[in-house]
């Protein structure tokens, strides 16, 4: 399962004629939940030490308690099983601005997105595989429109280019490309392991005073009673909290019980299969026909299928309860051989290979196939964060949902992806 991947130059535009405009924006700011009329949400002023619940310990909830606890905030992150075992999890792990983030204002916010990694990586010294990527497709037709696609990444300011096949052979000398005349180079792109990078994201938030909460499960967020805030009633206790952050994923229902309102979005699900350590064979990721590859520092292969399930009634009565298993050891195996066999057509000498694991993940993929980040709608104590692209966005999300609820300033690069807009839903990713 791999970032957004789409042929529409308008996939997902976000028509947002009642957004969260400055007005509404300073409204919530003045909420119940403030801590009085200095205008930040948390009277940072005042020296207050507020306290956030964050409701979600994948990539994007670990990255969100870090940026607090780093600001001063006091912070109890919340999982109901392990750090990074949901989505995070089953994700390619693709840091990426490519032709397929559309409209311009996403494109934007996702080249924002990918800086925003090379200052985490220094900041914690994070093993993030800075390669690039290289991507073509099979037909003449649909090659043609990823030139078009690359010049206009080119004119966005994007270090994108078709290589001819000689120089892709040159990065790549393991690839086979089958004779694509030209495929085309995202340099900038890079790669990680979402769940060693959440983890260490968590491990430097606790360090800094955070709270972190492993198998304690959400039950329900009320007003408190006490003060202007939430009371968290978890498996593990009772939790007052000022503001809620919800990092929930590809679970609709936790929005609807904890922000109040109906966030829409559809999961889709796609396999991944990551082998034991092989020698090395890539340097970046490889984006082929039917399938996406790359190689972690420690020599594990990562591979994504494209096309997901088939759409008939059984497989989707097999993913009803979305499982991130399959039922048996044959069936999982039937998976592995086949992404394998895929990946040996373009990775001829890689030999057998051992599995490490096989996962069936979960996109939280709004429907406009956009980021939801803000205030519930409904509820000015709740915020949201979800999204696909978590691990491209994960950096810059964090930083800025931590500066727009501590300092109480409007972030612009949030501004199209407000919960209380008007989600387009002819064009998906």
């Amino acid at each position: 399962m791999s970032e957004e991947k789409t042929g529409s130059k308008n996939v997902g535009a976000v028509q947002n004629p009642k957004g969260l405009n400055r007005r509404r924006f300073n409204q919530w700011l003045a909420a119940s939940c403030t801590a009085g009329a200095s205008g930040a949400v948390f009277g940072k002023q005042t020296g207050d030490n507020k306290h956030i619940a964050v409701i979600g310990a994948g990539i994007i909830g670990s990255s969100i308690a870090y940026h607090l606890s780093k600001l001063g905030v006091r912070v109890t992150l919340i999982e109901r099983a392990t750090v990074a075992s949901g989505a995070s999890h089953g994700t390619f792990a693709w840091i990426n601005a490519t032709w397929a983030k559309q409209p311009r204002h996403y494109h934007a916010f996702s080249q924002r997105g990918v800086n925003s990694w090379h200052r985490l990586q220094e900041e914690l010294d994070l093993p993030i595989v800075w390669g690039g990527s290289l991507e073509w497709f099979s037909s003449d037709s649909r090659q043609a429109r990823l030139a078009s696609d690359i010049a206009e990444q080119q004119a966005w300011g994007e270090p994108a280019r078709m290589l001819t096949s000689a120089e892709a052979q040159a990065r790549e000398p393991a690839v086979n490309f089958h004779g694509a005349s030209q495929v085309a180079s995202s340099p900038g792109d890079g790669a990680i392991d979402p769940v060693l990078v959440s983890k260490s994201l968590v491990a430097a938030a606790t360090q800094q005073g955070a709270q972190v909460l492993e198998r304690c499960e959400v039950l329900s967020v009320d007003d408190s009673s006490d003060h202007n805030g939430k009371l968290l009633r978890t498996s593990c206790g009772p939790i007052e909290a000022d503001r809620v952050v919800l990092a929930t994923g590809p679970d609709p229902a936790a929005i609807k019980r904890f922000g109040g309102f109906d966030l829409p979005q559809r999961s889709t699900p796609g396999v991944i299969v990551v082998t034991r350590p092989v020698k090395p064979l890539l340097r970046g990721i490889l984006v082929a026909p039917g399938i996406h590859i790359h190689q972690r520092t420690d020599g594990r292969l990562v591979i994504g299928e494209q096309d997901g399930a088939p759409d008939n009634a059984a497989h989707a009565a097999r993913l009803v309860e979305r499982p991130t298993r399959f039922p048996d050891a044959s069936v999982a195996d039937q998976h592995v051989q086949r992404l394998l066999a895929t990946t040996r057509n373009y990775l001829p000498s890689v030999g057998e290979v051992e599995v490490d694991e096989v996962i069936i993940g979960w996109r939280p993929l709004p429907v406009d196939g956009h980021p939801v980040i803000g205030p519930s709608p409904t509820d000015g104590c709740v915020y949201v964060a979800i999204m696909h692209s978590g691990v491209s966005l994960a950096a810059i999300t964090g930083d800025l949902v931590a500066r727009e609820l501590v300092d109480g300033v409007e972030m612009a690069l949030l501004q199209p992806y407000r919960a209380d807009r008007v989600f387009d839903t002819k064009n998906q990713y």
